[in-house]
């Protein structure tokens, strides 16, 4: 008896030292049981660890999440900017467009009554209304408008077509190229090849022995005018015209 009761004094004081033994703080962090993660995900303990509480009545209904929506874009007008005008384009003088020169229709080509006693293929120039004819016969005349020789240089008489040229050259004699040094101050060329740029234009008729010529001109809005230096100015489309018309020979009158 007294064995058995010291068996039960020793088991008693066993367990009330282990009651009162502390616990330690390394016994804390000791091995954790494993992690069982429940196979409902709508489970109240597991709303709570994604920051949810769970509803009264433990039911979580799932929702499919919000989907944020960019605005529609607006149609806008883009205004742009108004371009500044500096002060240096105000006080800019604006270029103003050359003027359009043209001929006046009255010179223009045209077929005329003629009732004069020439025969076909005589060609008449009035230098005073500024046309020539060249007579085709059966009371007509084909007529144009030419450019004369300004005053000082205006003549007259008869004489008759010595030759014919294409885009003649040019050949300025010498007491013009110094009259024109000594009144106009400019430089003639002794020479100049024929083409666009030569002042005797397309085609040229030559009269007699003379130093006059019937021919074109690349200045053709001198038509109408006393401007040259004697010789017969047409367009160049007109005197094309009247080479292929007039044959070496013809007879010329000037008046």
């Amino acid at each position: 008896m007294k064995k058995i009761a010291l068996l039960m004094m020793s088991g008693a004081a066993f367990s009330l030292a282990s009651l009162v033994t502390p616990a330690l703080a390394s016994d804390r962090y000791g091995q954790r049981p494993p992690v069982v993660l429940s196979p409902d995900l709508s489970a109240p303990w597991v709303m709570q660890l994604g920051g949810q509480a769970a509803p009264r009545g433990g039911v979580v209904y799932r929702t499919q999440p919000k989907v944020v929506r960019a605005p529609a874009p607006q149609n806008r007008t883009l205004r742009s900017e108004p371009r500044r005008v500096t002060n240096a384009a105000l006080a800019a003088p604006r270029a103003k467009p050359a003027p359009v020169r043209q001929v006046d229709p009255q010179f223009l080509p045209q077929t005329v009554s003629y009732e004069g006693n020439q025969k076909a293929g005589t060609i008449i120039i009035d230098t005073r209304a500024r046309f020539l004819y060249h007579v085709m016969g059966d009371g007509q005349a084909r007529r144009y408008g030419v450019g004369v020789g300004k005053e000082g240089h205006a003549w007259s008489g008869t004489e008759k077509v010595s030759r014919k040229a294409e885009w003649p050259d040019w050949r300025p004699p010498a007491e013009m190229i110094k009259r024109v040094r000594e009144k106009e101050g400019r430089i003639l060329p002794v020479h100049m090849a024929g083409g666009p740029e030569n002042p005797l234009g397309a085609r040229a008729l030559y009269l007699g022995s003379t130093l006059y010529r019937i021919h074109g001109t690349n200045q053709p809005w001198t038509i109408g005018q006393a401007v040259s230096s004697g010789c017969i100015r047409m367009r160049n489309e007109d005197v094309t015209e009247l080479y292929e018309r007039v044959s070496v020979g013809a007879k010329v009158i000037v008046m």
